[in-house]
């Protein structure tokens, strides 16, 4: 099924969006980009490069994103410190360890199925950690679950914040064009920051007519989050995978979703 010409809102990260994009297009869609998450290094480089020298004092380390993945490897020359250390590496989701096999980096746990934290936690490995230290690689300010949890089964946990989200200073007058004309057809989201900074990016004026653009989401955490702010029509996806998306948002343009869900 081909998208005829609908404007689809791509709001992933710029450096993550080229191959949502790409498949919107070769399905005859119109990728808008409107990426309303930036992702930066943060000021204490060396604080960071101190803990990345001393990863022997772990059994595990976590990847929790692929943009940790990603910036790990910008504080410690290309990976080449965790190359060498004797400390396990768990990756989320497929999409997280992909990137450490990009980085040369080993991947000794991913989840047989899913891309959340209770997927990774539902592993046998994980299940008695009583007695061993894990370092969780993500971004300032992320979620606690993962590390209550692990603390619960018995695990030591610190954080390893490596880079900090923050909002694009990009032009919005394309997109406040596309709603004030109807003309945009499907939202896309990967996450509920993602979410809540495109409210932030556009005038309150655009969000009557927000909310009422059919919108696809990758977790039903985040659609939990968009139903609260108002949104009325939300698909979730089958799992957070670029083809995934595309698929669900071709079910919203041709009519194979039935709406309010």
């Amino acid at each position: 099924m081909q998208l005829n010409g609908a404007h689809i809102l791509v709001t992933r990260p710029a450096h993550q969006a080229k191959n949502l994009c790409r498949l919107i297009e070769e399905r005859s869609g119109v990728a808008v980009r409107f990426p309303t998450l930036a992702i930066a290094a943060l000021d204490n480089a060396g604080a960071i490069q101190n803990t990345l020298a001393h990863l022997d004092r772990y059994q595990w380390l976590v990847f929790v994103s692929a943009n940790a993945v990603t910036m790990h490897s910008y504080y410690s020359d290309d990976g080449k410190m965790t190359k060498h250390m004797p400390v396990r590496i768990a990756a989320i989701g497929k999409a997280t360890a992909q990137a450490l096999e990009q980085a040369g980096l080993p991947v000794d746990l991913v989840p047989d199925s899913g891309y959340s934290t209770e997927a990774l936690l539902a592993m046998p490995q994980m299940q008695q950690l009583k007695g061993q230290s894990c370092l969780i690689v993500r971004g300032e300010g992320g979620r606690e679950e993962l590390a209550t949890l692990l603390r619960s089964r018995g695990a030591s946990v610190e954080y390893l914040d490596v880079y900090k989200r923050i909002i694009p200073d990009i032009d919005s007058s394309q997109v406040r064009l596309l709603l004030a004309q109807d003309k945009l057809d499907v939202i896309t989201v990967t996450s509920g920051e993602a979410l809540q900074n495109l409210l932030i990016m556009l005038e309150e004026v655009d969000h009557q007519r927000l909310i009422k653009t059919p919108l696809v989401v990758v977790s039903n955490r985040i659609r939990q989050i968009a139903a609260g702010m108002g949104f009325e029509r939300i698909a979730v996806t089958d799992c957070p995978s670029d083809v995934a998306i595309l698929e669900t948002v071709t079910m919203c343009v041709t009519g194979g979703i039935e709406w309010p869900n």
